[in-house]
């Protein structure tokens, strides 16, 4: 079959490497893809980036499946488009997407339905929200509502850094307890009425070692079995997940960030969509063939579907730019990547393009660096060795991705 995927990040490198290895798959299209990707894919023109622009795309090639990556063309209707033309595209309608669109909705579906989150106050404006944190303790949490590219959260330690959030965040807001525990990445695929679970994994937001510093979109992930029981993940679909698939129909990958507290898991949030960087080692552990599984839940029949997975873990470390999670300045020479991968790895392009003298950065988060091995301090010793092939001008990453699961 011919399959297009939708997005441009490290995400989608991740896709695209993982489906241009389905004997299913006679060819592949991304849009706009970018300079990784076209290494396994035919890279496309995105026009506006409309999902209108995208149809067209995809009716230019004649996919018999689109997977879109990134949460705004989901939330602007890419899936409504796409099915009012009958072609297949995996992902949720723009009414099941609301609920990463909006945190106030998402947070008003899980009180609705007593899907345990932390307790939490909406408010419109700043004098709004400066009232609600009278409510709350501190650390607490402080949230925008709409999409933020994962930036639009502040843990806040005192009132004026909760304060200063408010002065930076835009409302409408929500205000948060702050929740102890371990964080963990749950995503399923749905077909809006089964679900087959992913391997769990861990972010790591924090853009500096030891979580500190601003939040990020993510510096680093690793995939690991152990990083849940079987009973813990037995509550997670029968107290969270199921419950939110029967509630919305929703199909594509629903992503559950949680935290597991001594209550039991808890949502933090709701993705759309297969986590950044998530998805590198994710699509590095798993073993089955990923495009059948994706084709059948776009067509609404998942209900046989089982997932084989690689029995060691997998991480993946960010490289990201000077600057980030702020301002940067792109166009740095990019050094390393042919030496990173004959060390092992495979180096996931996230934030580059093409230039006359080679690849250059292009974004924030630049490079994914993600390996495999026998054991998680094996998985962590390859990445890292495999990061020190690289450089380019300005490169900043954590040291300590995955350590967490050491302990």
């Amino acid at each position: 079959m011919k399959v297009l995927i939708i997005g441009s990040g490290g995400r989608e490198h991740a896709l695209a490497w993982r489906l241009a290895q389905s004997p299913a798959v006679e060819r592949l299209f991304a849009v706009p893809g970018n300079p990784g990707i076209a290494r396994v894919a035919t890279c496309l023109p995105a026009g506006d980036g409309s999902p209108a622009a995208y149809l067209s795309a995809a009716d230019s090639v004649d996919a018999d499946l689109t997977v879109v990556g990134p949460e705004a063309s989901l939330v602007a209707g890419v899936v409504d488009a796409f099915r009012a033309r009958g072609r297949a595209i995996f992902g949720p309608t723009a009414a099941a997407a609301q609920l990463e669109g909006s945190k106030i909705h998402a947070k008003r579906f899980l009180e609705q339905r007593n899907i345990p989150t932390a307790d939490f106050a909406i408010a419109a404006d700043p004098t709004e929200a400066r009232r609600a944190l009278d409510r709350f303790t501190y650390p607490l949490v402080v949230k925008s509502d709409g999409l933020a590219a994962g930036k639009g959260v502040v843990v806040a330690t005192d009132r004026a850094s909760a304060e200063a959030a408010l002065a930076t965040l835009k409302p409408p807001f929500v205000i948060e307890e702050f929740l102890q525990g371990e964080e963990v990445s749950f995503i399923v695929v749905s077909d809006g009425r089964n679900m087959v679970p992913l391997a769990p994994t861990q972010d790591h937001k924090a853009l500096l070692d030891g979580d500190r510093g601003p939040n990020t979109g993510g510096m680093g992930a690793y995939c690991d079995a152990a990083i849940l029981t079987p009973a813990q993940t037995t509550d997670i679909l029968n107290r969270i997940i199921c419950p939110t698939i029967a509630a919305t129909g929703f199909t594509g990958f629903l992503y559950a960030g949680l935290m597991l507290t001594a209550a039991g898991p808890q949502v933090l949030e709701f993705n759309v969509r297969l986590g950044d960087p998530e998805t590198q080692p994710i699509m590095h552990r798993l073993s089955t063939d990923l495009a059948p599984i994706l084709l059948a839940a776009a067509r609404g029949e998942l209900a046989t579907t089982h997932l084989d997975w690689n029995p060691g873990p997998s991480v993946c470390v960010v490289l990201a730019s000077a600057g980030y999670p702020g301002p940067i300045t792109p166009g740095k020479p990019i050094h390393g990547i042919e030496a990173a991968e004959a060390l092992g790895a495979t180096v996931f392009h996230a934030g580059t393009r093409q230039s006359p003298n080679g690849i250059e950065t292009a974004g924030g988060r630049v490079l994914g660096v993600t390996a495999s091995g026998p054991d998680l301090a094996a998985a962590i010793d390859r990445t890292y060795t495999a990061v020190k092939a690289i450089h380019f001008e300005g490169m900043q990453f954590r040291t300590d991705i995955g350590r967490k699961g050491l302990r």
